[in-house]
């Protein structure tokens, strides 16, 4: 089942998630938000990496209000996400949210989540209900003898619930653990009692390395089984890095085209150059080129035109000689030192005349 098909659909700001719109990309600023310079500043560079939807959190009044301000300075959605105080909630909607994350566990008593209901549905912005396994309730851990995808999934619908109850139905549902596995099973479950839009990520994943691993392995699973409308790739580290392995991910699993494709082979005794520091560099340097193509970087001058048939551009370092190709064909042989430069060129020459030039 195509559950991503049958989704409802939400609007966050501009950007629309379920009913089969494209999964939107998701990151959260970690500066301090009553910091709107610093903020914006950040906000700004995620834009730039392709960043579509952002999470700003709201631990005080003064970052509540800071959102009327940054909202002017930015050109993508905005959600706050709070705990524990209702008023933030209220406030952050009141100074333009365009959603909010909250867990109606923590944020109060039934009158409490009626008042922030209310403003929600005031001001038409969605209520995000997050459940994650740090925060299952005991009586849910003792009845499934411990985090249990079961246990996640009740909790996530109680609490739909008590919006449900509240009169409002303009809800997004994340379900999150750092257990892969836990993940996988919860987001199954769910997709298949609710057709609310589905917020995935593996929570705490970790570092740059780990989390990778753990985000591409679980949002992998979770995003093939046709479940997610959005999603967040959480690290412990730039969340420009989030962006990039989110764009990654999706690229991958053919659910988003856009953004050039960098292969390049593991080096082997025959390589002769920084095959590795080269790849990296050009991996930096497509950053900006906004095109659908493969490029290849080859460190074996006999191989390389082979290995980079497939690709729309390559280059490949041999014993002081490099070569360019373009679709599997040599067009020139260049220095060795002159291969990043040549590549640039051509892209540069890529984005004048169009695919095809």
């Amino acid at each position: 089942m195509a559950y991503r098909d049958h989704t409802k659909q939400v609007s966050i700001g501009k950007v629309k998630i379920g009913g089969g719109n494209p999964i939107a990309i998701q990151s959260m600023c970690n500066t301090r938000t009553e910091d709107v310079d610093q903020t914006v500043a950040q906000i700004l560079r995620l834009e730039e990496a392709g960043c579509e939807i952002i999470r700003c959190t709201v631990p005080t009044m003064e970052a509540a209000k800071a959102f009327k301000e940054i909202k002017k300075r930015i050109h993508i959605p905005l959600v706050a996400d709070v705990h524990f105080d209702y008023k933030m909630a209220i406030a952050a909607i009141e100074n333009g949210a365009d959603k909010i994350r909250i867990n109606p566990g923590n944020i109060g008593g039934k009158d409490r989540i009626d008042a922030v209901v209310a403003c929600a549905r005031e001001h038409g912005v969605p209520i995000r209900v997050g459940v994650n396994s740090g925060s299952l309730e005991k009586d849910l851990v003792e009845k499934y003898h411990g985090v249990t995808p079961e246990g996640l999934v009740e909790s996530a619908l109680d609490k739909v619930h008590l919006i449900e109850d509240a009169g409002y139905d303009n809800i997004v549902i994340s379900i999150k653990s750092s257990d892969v596995l836990t993940a996988v099973k919860a987001h199954e479950l769910i997709a298949q009692k609710t057709d609310y839009p589905l917020h995935v990520g593996i929570t705490e994943a970790g570092t740059l390395y780990g989390g990778n691993i753990k985000s591409a392995v679980g949002l992998g699973i979770i995003l093939y089984e046709g479940i997610g409308d959005t999603i967040r790739v959480s690290l412990s580290g730039d969340p420009v890095e989030e962006v990039r392995t989110a764009k990654q991910i999706l690229r991958d699993l053919k659910l988003r085209t856009g953004g050039v494709e960098v292969t390049s082979c593991p080096t082997c005794g025959r390589t002769r150059i920084d095959l590795i520091g080269l790849a990296n560099e050009v991996e930096k340097l497509v950053q900006k080129y906004p095109y659908n193509i493969k490029v290849a970087v080859m460190g074996c001058a006999v191989n390389g035109p082979g290995e980079a048939r497939e690709a729309d551009l390559g280059i490949a370092g041999g014993d002081g000689e490099g070569l360019l190709i373009k679709k599997g064909k040599i067009v020139k042989k260049i220095p060795e030192d002159q291969m990043l430069e040549a590549l640039k060129e051509e892209l540069d020459h890529w984005n004048d005349t169009g695919i095809n030039g």
